[in-house]
């Protein structure tokens, strides 16, 4: 009997010490007990090096480059397919596209190019996959001339248009990169080039000089409206529209558009945009465009 009473005070003493481990102990043991716990608290994320910040936004910038240029490029070959011998004929429009497409990829090109890189493997990827992206389309618009206008004006443009549209970007975009990067998420919102909205414009540096206005008046010109002031070469003129002008024995087909001015004769055309460029024809002519707004051009004729 006394053998059997002693079992059980030991087992009831075993059951009480086991419950005493694993039930409800004091502040003691609860401390312990949180002692090897991970704090759930996030790590706060470091903030980005401005080189990071500089480099996202840079990428922000070329990519919103890319979305305009695919974006006027589908605008101007719908005013392609739809011009007729207005204004600007549908040659004219289809030449200004040609020459002036191929640099602004080639800018873009440029951009990409200049960048360093960023450090982060998966930007940098994504930078490798666009300026490559972006150079193969340069390399297929090296053979495409202007003069392509003269035979097949809207066709030449949907081929260039095809290829400007093709410019889309590499997946994973930077967008969904910085989901994945905490560095890169903290850049990206850093970045002015970034926010919602940015446009080119507003990256100017304070200081630089503003643009000129084009709605500003024209300068007077020389010989006013009278295109026949030019027939030894030497005249200063206003077009505010379309004229035919023969200067020193060149007749030129003169069209003043919203941002080119169209040179056109027997065997060339040139398009101008803005003030100071030149146009020349052959060693007996050049065309100056003194000044260019949506009212008209002033054209300044001379001989070499």
């Amino acid at each position: 009997m006394s053998k059997r009473g002693s079992v059980a005070v030991v087992a009831a003493g075993l059951v009480l010490a086991v419950g005493g481990c694993g039930g409800g102990g004091g502040a003691d043991d609860k401390a312990d007990a949180s002692a090897g716990k991970v704090s759930a608290e996030p790590t706060p994320t470091r903030t980005p090096s401005e080189q990071l910040v500089q480099w996202v936004g840079d990428m922000c910038e070329s990519t919103i480059a890319i979305e305009n240029l695919r974006t006027e490029s589908a605008a101007d070959l719908k005013e392609i397919r739809n011009s007729d011998d207005g204004e600007l004929p549908t040659q004219s429009l289809a030449v200004g596209y040609l020459a002036g497409t191929p640099s602004s990829v080639e800018d873009v090109e440029s951009d990409l190019d200049d960048l360093a890189p960023s450090g982060v493997p998966a930007a940098d990827r994504l930078h490798d996959a666009w300026l490559k992206k972006v150079q193969g389309v340069v390399t297929d618009l090296d053979g495409i001339s202007p003069s392509a206008a003269f035979d097949d004006a809207e066709g030449s443009v949907t081929g260039v248009d095809k290829l400007v549209q093709s410019l889309t970007s590499p997946q994973p975009d930077l967008l969904a990169l910085t989901k994945k990067d905490p560095q890169l998420a903290a850049a990206y919102q850093r970045a002015k080039q970034c926010a919602p909205g940015w446009t080119p414009d507003e990256g100017a540096e304070e200081g630089d000089s503003p643009a000129p206005d084009p709605t500003g008046p024209l300068p007077k010109a020389a010989d006013g409206r009278n295109t026949g002031a030019c027939s030894d070469g030497e005249c200063e003129v206003l077009v505010t529209s379309t004229a035919d002008i023969t200067a020193n024995g060149t007749s030129v087909h003169v069209s003043v558009g919203d941002d080119y001015v169209t040179f056109q004769t027997a065997g060339t055309l040139m398009q101008l945009g803005g003030a100071g460029g030149e146009a020349g024809f052959g060693d007996t002519l050049k065309a100056t465009v003194v000044a260019h707004n949506k009212d008209g051009a002033v054209l300044k004729f001379t001989t070499p």
